[in-house]
């Protein structure tokens, strides 16, 4: 299969989702198969093999979510694993959306490029993982922004830092779990991408931190022999939870 066709079976996938997914905004639907482009799709979202796999899997809806109040995290399969990367995805899309809408006043250009453009990323992981997760993703989570000054650059930066610290200890901590090779393809993928993005956000904080990989041993995570923290799902979602409105329930970790 050419990188074209599997490209156009992904993105048809994933915007067949943003159809009938109505809690996703207006802006957002538009501004996804407009401004990301072919390479940065394939880049970001992991068109390869295992992309497909993962996707069209996905596509068939053939498991039935956990119904509860709030949202389930079942860490029994796969399924679990791929849902907490959903839950963390939904809340970085909302972060990056809301600021690139409405970037603080004293950013420069280069940091409000690096917010529109990190928008698109964070919209792309988001939707893959719903579309492949079909009837079994979990519900869309109601964030909790209000601990950030979004009209103050410092606290915006600090913030994305935070998120994407975050997001890299989970993925490299959840990995362990992951059974399927296609999908453990796609996180290291995606884990990848979002290790660039915290490297900028920190040279941006202080030039030259890109490469501090101690800040989250406080929260428990083992850094050493150049290998970035890694976090286990409780102590992810407990750092998160500020964050969260959402009740998350975690089962069978």
């Amino acid at each position: 299969m050419t990188s074209n066709n599997l490209f156009i079976q992904i993105k048809t996938c994933i915007m067949e989702n943003l159809n009938v997914n109505k809690s996703s905004s207006a802006n957002e639907a538009d501004v996804f198969p407009g401004k990301l482009q072919r390479r940065a799709f394939l880049q970001y979202a992991g068109a390869s093999a295992a992309a497909l796999a993962l996707t069209t899997a996905g596509c068939k809806k053939d498991r039935s979510p956990i119904l509860s109040f709030g949202a389930t995290l079942d860490f029994k399969d796969d399924f679990g694993v791929l849902n907490y990367a959903y839950a963390l995805e939904q809340l970085e899309a909302a972060f990056y959306t809301q600021v690139a809408a409405n970037p603080p006043a004293n950013f420069t250009t280069a940091q409000r490029n690096y917010f529109q453009d990190v928008q698109y990323h964070e919209i792309a992981h988001r939707e893959f993982f719903k579309k492949a997760l079909g009837t079994a993703a979990i519900g869309s989570l109601e964030v909790d922004f209000s601990s950030i000054n979004f009209s103050d650059g410092a606290s915006v930066l600090a913030a994305a830092k935070t998120f994407e610290d975050l997001g890299v200890a989970a993925y490299n901590g959840a990995g362990v779990r992951l059974k399927t090779d296609a999908y453990l393809v796609i996180a290291g993928q995606i884990v990848s991408v979002e290790a660039r993005h915290a490297a900028w956000v920190r040279d941006q904080i202080s030039n030259g931190s890109f490469s501090d990989l101690n800040d989250l041993t406080a929260l428990g995570a083992n850094v050493a022999g150049g290998l970035d923290g890694a976090l286990t799902p409780d102590k992810v979602l407990n750092a998160a939870s500020k964050f969260i409105k959402t009740k998350i329930n975690v089962i069978n970790l």
